[in-house]
């Protein structure tokens, strides 16, 4: 087996450093969040946000794209929204009698689908190829989606009304999921004080290109992950299969997701391999959302597999 050529990893305090910074500015007070969504888009996963209305999911989506040089359109998701409306439909063109196919809205490289569980199950499942294989079909024809490609969704609480829960098939293809909390009094004072500008991310400006931007997650492939950590992570993994009460525990596409976030978080801390606390702090955003519990009688889904992740991760022993 051939070894990867040698690949120049930065220090965090330059390219990657000034992205983070750049979206803080905006997006103040949770500096963890901002950090793991680079994270998945590094990673060149998938990104869920998950919480109550006016938290600032929306911003944290709109503050990543506009910091970096990609195409952007952002879908707000409702009950009416039909699959075309997203992927794009065949038209007739009356001058050459032939169909047309008119590229949707999906086909940019980072797409924010805003209150996704506000669309029906039908609509959801037209994202699964999209996330998957960076393509769409449609009318028996495959079209090439954009590089990269990176899907931000926020959700609403499914105890909220008019919400469809999304189906397991659907959560994973998402890397992550993310919940970002109410913020500290200190920070909500500046948020408030921010809030009365017409436009908060006006400041914002691209710190990547699109092809400065590729080059980067291609780097994220030569962060180098000893053995044992790979043992750790799928220990982590084994433990989920077992855990009292899950019926389905995580799967390799979840074991995979854990080591590449691993690896991101490397490249953005300015290291060239993976430590322990890396996966640590990356397994309760990337495994939680894919397990599937035995009973339906939870509560809170989400609180409850973020608990027992966090005591799956003291049980299980970490590598020195």
């Amino acid at each position: 087996m051939t070894s990867r050529p040698a690949v120049r990893v930065e220090p965090p305090d330059t390219r990657l450093g000034s992205l983070q910074a750049c979206i803080e500015q905006v997006f103040v007070g949770k500096s963890e969040v901002v950090k793991q969504s680079l994270v998945a888009f590094l990673a060149g996963g998938h990104l869920l946000i998950e919480d109550v209305p006016g938290v600032g999911k929306t911003t944290l989506a709109l503050g990543v794209a506009k910091s970096v040089g990609c195409t952007f359109q952002r879908i707000q998701f409702t009950s009416d929204l039909l699959p075309s409306d997203i992927l794009g439909v065949s038209m007739l063109n009356a001058k050459t009698q032939t169909f047309e196919f008119r590229k949707g809205p999906l086909f940019h490289q980072i797409i924010l689908a805003d209150e996704l569980n506000r669309a029906t199950p039908r609509t959801q499942s037209a994202l699964l190829e999209a996330m998957n294989e960076r393509q769409v079909t449609v009318d028996n024809e495959t079209f090439i989606l954009p590089t990269p490609f990176f899907v931000v969704a926020t959700q609403n609480p499914h105890e909220h009304h008019g919400t469809f829960p999304l189906p397991e098939s659907q959560l994973d293809r998402f890397m992550m999921r993310l919940s970002i909390g109410y913020p500290d009094p200190e920070n909500e004072r500046l948020i408030l004080s921010m809030g009365s500008e017409s436009d908060p991310l006006k400041p914002l400006e691209s710190r990547l290109t699109g092809v400065e931007l590729v080059h980067e997650m291609e780097k994220v492939h030569h962060i180098r992950v000893a053995p044992v950590l790979d043992d750790y992570i799928l220990a982590l993994i084994q433990a989920t299969r077992s855990a009292a009460g899950v019926e389905v525990g995580v799967s390799p596409r979840g074991a995979i997701a854990l080591r590449r976030a691993s690896q991101a978080r490397a490249l953005l801390e300015g290291r060239d391999h993976v430590i322990p606390d890396d996966v640590k702090a990356l397994a309760i955003a990337v495994l939680a959302h894919r397990l599937i519990f035995s009973s339906d009688q939870v509560s809170n889904l989400r609180l409850h597999s973020e608990r027992l992740l966090s005591s799956l991760l003291q049980q299980v022993a970490v590598p020195i």
